[in-house]
């Protein structure tokens, strides 16, 4: 961590959000089926929703445990009842499928880069490169992650960096030059500004 910090600290806006917030706690999960079912499950709603609507799933999977064969067998009227929309829930019996029939081997995404890592992924109904961005970063714990598409990061890199509108790509792109290899910590400062009074992300 000392090292992702001083890289990052080379950038004063960067250095100055580290000094705001304080140490690093990006916390992870593992890269499992079962995280990408509640990436899936996150899309577009607020993290409280999400935590209400992940409860309810594992309350219904035997064991506590999600898996392909539980997500399967369960009814599309129980997705609904959990509060799924028609959209997710095939989203979620999509992955399901590819998860069963080897099409997604999820014990060989820790040797695959990151762009091979994206290319699995978006094979599947509803995922696309933001959720591929998240599942590298906090289940594969990839150290360099840049979500271009996420709106919290271009909310935050606008604020930070006085820009006159959200950033594109290209943007991102240039501002993050010298924070590699070491984005996805910069990702964590970001989002976290944007709980900071003081400031942003």
């Amino acid at each position: 961590m000392q090292q992702a910090l001083a890289q990052l600290q080379r950038d004063p806006v960067m250095a100055g959000i580290i000094e705001r917030i304080g140490p690093c706690d990006l916390s992870y999960r593992e890269p499992t089926f079962a995280a990408l079912v509640l990436s899936i499950m996150a899309q577009q709603i607020s993290s409280k929703v999400a935590r209400v609507f992940k409860q309810r799933l594992l309350d219904r999977m035997p064991d506590g445990v999600i898996t392909p064969e539980a997500i399967l067998r369960m009814r599309v009227a129980t997705f609904r009842k959990i509060g799924l929309s028609a959209a997710k829930t095939e989203y979620i019996r999509d992955l399901a499928r590819k998860t069963l029939s080897g099409e997604l081997a999820f014990e060989r995404f820790p040797e695959m880069p990151d762009d091979e890592v994206i290319e699995h992924l978006v094979k599947v109904k509803g995922i696309g490169v933001w959720t591929a961005h998240m599942f590298l970063l906090f289940a594969l714990r990839r150290p360099d992650v840049l979500p271009i598409g996420d709106l919290g990061i271009r909310a935050a890199i606008k604020r930070a960096y006085a820009l006159p509108e959200l950033p594109k790509p290209a943007d991102m792109e240039r501002i993050a030059a010298t924070w590699r290899p070491w984005c996805s910590i910069a990702c964590w400062y970001l989002w976290r500004s944007l709980d900071d009074p003081g400031e942003m992300v």
